[in-house]
């Protein structure tokens, strides 16, 4: 039945073109479609070519789905309305894109003419390694070309960082750095009518709306495609505007009729007010959905056959074939010769594509997921950072000349090492709730904004998509963006903003785009006096799990300075997107064995050179001769282990070597399971709770596996929400209960 419609609605295109009778009149192409109008009957026909070509392709699509050939079958058909935006805006403009967008994507790649369309949307289609833009790892509009990066499935997703894209176009002339785009560009973000309804839609909207509020310029137009149905879901008339169109800081325009030429000035004007008044606009198009929401999709199961037809007879092509025809911009065979080129042309190149390469192997899939050019990432911190401006910014007193008894925290050393890498990277560029006037909640970014200005380093609102999508705008604008999110509970409600959206870009691009970021996360347990679950969060498996995602555990503050240049410096060189996981309880712990013995204070490793950044992979080890036992941790659980350690030695001469893992994603597992082979029993001292939420199953999996070590065991925290008050020992890892399991295992 579904398939039958696209017969229906092409016959009916073509019916009318070979049935109607061109009027006695005709205009010139350089004259108006309609008086008072841009939009030049040339222009029109150029249209209606490029809505024609999408239409034919999403009609190749479904075909070669028949023969195992096509691997996507989300239409455009219906929307190809959006070509006018394809058509008005420049290619300095960025485009996010949503799915059905095939329309807007032959408009603009006009403006390229090295691009071929059809080639291009066949490849991705066919899912053939040849693809430009992924290289066949997903059927994605995008193209490094047309300043599009490539979406998945956008459900709103997207909006937090074109609204972060838009807000750094004029952030970056207050810096003073070289413009990547013209400084007049916008951001174009288009989306369909349900994903208005998304959380994470109105985080990104009210985020532009924030920022040109705070008296920043946000260009952003906000496209809203609204076919009126979510898949199957229908939503209440009027719901867009009544959602949409009373808010402050926002234009709101909207089309009434879905005419060809009543878009096209509202476009045009919508993107002159966008340009002109560097503010967000909200822009809503009627739009029809022809074939359902994809090809699997049964559209009678819950719309009627009439339904279907009225929608039909709405098709753009149909109505636009006529206005063309009745106005005198071009004469039914035209029109018809139009179409018979198009399918000759996606015919030939059909042939060709089906042919091309697919991926074959998992390493082929992944080789743009995690690249690292470990040389390079070392070389950008090789050379000294400005002595003079260093000088200055320390005001005389460089923290690695401050040496014992004057030793530091962790949260004073992490902080001057943010000092060093602001003035080692003029790109670098720090944000977040309470960072700047504060210094954030434990002072760790104190006197940043004082030294280096309100442009660097400032406060967000408080949302953590947003502060994310902020973000990865900001990277797609060449800065190197450190959030910080203020307690890892907070991630949470934010977190798909780094699966689906930062981690996935180069996947997506086949590495030709990035978004760099280091997200700066104060977390895990063991906090005193300000606890409960929200502040004492010791789940890490949702991180662990994203694709890609490079997450760090520093565990003492000098090996927090040097991972943190070192994660810094992977997002600079490789684009990669990093979590550095900070543990509060540490930030301004003192003592190691005993109360005032200053044994967990260290100093500032100096910031240049081969000793001063550290990479995934290397660990920290702990008397590397016992052999006893292994103890493998991280964060707090290194330094209950030392102390654990201690008590073993002395009062059951049991001699225990301990691994520091320091990076949670990737573990660095052969460091792991060389230390293993040479010790009897192996213990996982595992901070985070029992299930899924930490490293001790990969460890411990890997190490059975691989038939490495002796006797295996964990200490991992309860599987329970962490409760306010002392209670909360009760279900975190104690020294005892290191203690208690060494034994067992050592005995056994």
């Amino acid at each position: 039945m579904l398939e039958s419609r696209v017969t229906v609605v092409q016959d009916n295109l073509r019916r009318y073109l070979v049935e109607a009778v061109a009027p006695g009149h005709r205009r010139d192409g350089g004259q108006p479609l309609r008086d008072g109008s841009s939009l030049s009957c040339r222009a029109a026909l150029l249209l209606f070519e490029d809505q024609v070509l999408s239409r034919l392709l999403d009609v190749m699509s479904r075909k070669l789905k028949e023969e195992n050939q096509s691997f996507y079958t989300i239409a455009s058909a219906g929307h190809e309305q959006n070509t006018i935006l394809g058509a008005q805006l420049r290619l300095t403009d960025p485009c996010f894109l949503h799915y059905r967008s095939g329309g807007l994507m032959m408009a603009r790649s006009r403006k390229d003419p090295a691009t071929d369309p059809v080639l291009d949307t066949l490849l991705s289609f066919t899912a053939s390694s040849d693809d430009p833009i992924s290289g066949g790892r997903h059927k994605v509009w995008g193209s490094a070309r047309l300043q599009v990066p490539p979406q998945t499935s956008t459900i709103a997703s997207h909006l937090p960082k074109a609204m972060g894209l838009a807000f750094a176009i004029g952030r970056r002339k207050k810096l003073g750095l070289s413009q990547r785009l013209p400084e007049d560009s916008i951001v174009l973000c288009s989306f369909g009518d349900a994903s208005a309804n998304h959380a994470v839609a109105m985080a990104g909207i009210n985020g532009a709306r924030y920022a040109f509020r705070r008296g920043n310029p946000c260009p952003v137009l906000f496209l809203c495609e609204d076919n009126r149905v979510g898949i199957s879901v229908a939503k209440p008339r009027r719901w867009i505007a009544d959602s949409y169109s009373g808010l402050s800081q926002l234009e709101y325009l909207a089309v009434q009729s879905g005419e060809l030429v009543e878009i096209w000035d509202t476009v045009e004007k919508a993107i002159n007010v966008c340009r002109t008044q560097r503010k967000p606009v909200f822009l809503r198009i009627p739009m029809v959905r022809l074939w359902g929401h994809a090809g699997s999709d049964v559209e009678t199961t819950y719309r009627t056959l009439e339904e279907i037809e009225r929608m039909e007879a709405q098709d753009p092509l149909l109505q636009n074939a006529r206005l063309l025809v009745d106005t005198g911009a071009a004469s039914p065979g035209e029109l018809l010769a139009i179409l018979e080129a198009a399918q000759r042309r996606i015919e030939q190149t059909t042939a060709d594509v089906v042919t091309r390469p697919k991926l074959t192997s998992a390493e082929e899939v992944m080789r743009p997921l995690a690249p690292l050019d470990l040389e390079a990432v070392r070389q950008s911190v090789a050379a000294p950072v400005d002595p003079q401006r260093r000088t200055d910014v320390f005001r005389g007193r460089l923290p690695e000349d401050a040496k014992a008894p004057s030793k530091r925290s962790m949260a004073a050393l992490i902080n001057a090492a943010l000092h060093d890498e602001m003035i080692r990277r003029p790109e670098l560029i720090t944000f977040g709730e309470d960072v700047a006037k504060k210094g954030g909640v434990y002072y760790v970014t104190t006197g940043l904004q004082e030294r280096f200005g309100t442009t660097r380093v400032f406060d967000t609102l408080l949302d953590e998509t947003t502060i994310l999508g902020l973000a990865q705008g900001m990277a797609h604008h060449g800065l190197l963006p450190i959030p910080e999110i203020q307690y890892l509970a907070y991630l949470h409600n934010a977190i798909d903003q780094l699966r689906s959206e930062a981690c996935s870009l180069q996947f997506f691009s086949n590495d030709q785009f990035r978004n760099p970021m280091v997200v700066r996360i104060a977390g895990l347990a063991y906090q005193r006096g300000f606890g409960g679950h929200f502040h004492n969060d010791n789940a890490i498996g949702a991180l662990r799990e994203i694709p890609g995602l490079l997450l760090a555990a520093p565990s003492r503050g000098d090996d927090a300075v040097r991972m943190l240049r070192g994660m810094i410096a992977m997002a600079s060189v490789s684009g990669r997107v990093g979590c550095f996981l900070e543990p509060i309880a540490l930030y301004h712990q003192k003592d190691l064995y005993e109360d005032g013995d200053q044994g967990w204070l260290f100093d500032y490793p100096v910031p240049a050179g081969a000793d001063s950044l550290l990479l995934p992979g290397d660990v920290g080890v702990y008397h590397p001769g016992n052999e006893d036992l292994l103890i493998v941790s991280y964060a707090n659980g290194l330094r209950l282990s030392l102390r654990a350690a201690k008590r073993l030695q002395q009062e059951h001469g049991i001699q225990a070597r301990i691994l520091d893992l320091r990076w949670l994603n990737p573990l660095p597992h052969d460091a792991i399971r060389h230390h293993a082979a040479a010790c009897r029993s192996i213990l996982v001292v595992d901070e985070c709770r029992a299930t899924a939420a930490g490293i001790a199953d990969a460890v411990i999996a890997d190490l059975a596996e691989q038939g490495i070590g002796g006797r295996l065991g964990s200490v991992r925290a309860r599987d329970t929400y962490i409760p306010l008050g002392p209670a909360a020992n009760s279900v975190l890892v104690q020294e005892p209960d290191i203690i208690e399991r060494a034994l067992a295992l050592v005995s056994h």
